[in-house]
């Protein structure tokens, strides 16, 4: 490769390590290119699949301050460039190996620090970002819904104890002013009517004059 193009790859390289939010180093020997094609179809469009040369990626690794061991770049090398969410590369990844044994996962970079084997295999067994997203929505709803029936369960039971409370026949409240004026005429209306005195005089006939009695004729 002459020098001009190993710069470019070099400068790739450090690019594709600097803006991975992870990096799995695998070994693909064996695997054919068709087989190639369909892990990078697994892998999606967040994650770049690329063949490498060791000792351009020992430089690119340096220079984006990425610390690689010696002994993961021993064959012939592909890595990994996740961009999207870890845990579903790690899941492609995983599920991938499973089918086709000549893909070695050898290890990897995760939020700057290198892991293991078995702990990428440990991240592959983890619930996606969208997976916990969707529990957690479906948790809020649910805690909603929870919190919305109670209320609903309070208010219909104050309802009810209001109903319980009240008379069948409730008597209207009177303003004080108002019972006092009530009273006064209920009273007025019971006590007896007293006439004026000339109107009862005028009212009264006068009994006739008792008539004289005969004088008796004195006998002879």
């Amino acid at each position: 490769m002459a020098r001009p193009d190993k710069e470019a790859a070099v400068a790739e390289l450090t690019e594709d390590f600097r803006s991975a939010s992870a990096t799995v180093l695998t070994e693909y020997r064996g695997l054919s290119v068709t087989s190639m094609k369909a892990l990078r179809r697994s892998l999606g469009a967040d994650t770049k699949y690329s063949v490498v040369k060791n000792t351009l990626t020992k430089i690119a690794a340096k220079n984006a301050g990425v610390d690689i061991d010696d002994s993961l770049l021993a064959g012939p090398s592909a890595l990994a460039f996740v961009k999207g969410d870890p845990i579903d590369a790690a899941k492609s990844l995983k599920n991938f190996a499973k089918e086709n044994p000549q893909l070695v996962i050898k290890g990897g970079i995760f939020e700057g620090k290198a892991v293991s084997v078995a702990e990428i295999m440990k991240l592959a067994d983890l619930e996606s970002r969208e997976v916990l997203l969707a529990k957690l929505a479906g948790a809020m709803k649910g805690s909603l819904a929870k919190a919305i029936r109670t209320i609903d369960a309070l208010r219909a039971k104050k309802e009810a104890t209001d109903v319980q409370a009240t008379p069948v026949s409730k008597v209207a409240e009177v303003p004080a002013a108002d019972a006092t004026y009530a009273t006064a005429t209920l009273e007025t209306a019971e006590a007896p009517v007293e006439a004026p005195a000339e109107v009862v005089a005028e009212a009264t006939p006068e009994a006739p004059a008792a008539e004289a009695a005969p004088e008796e004729t004195p006998a002879e």
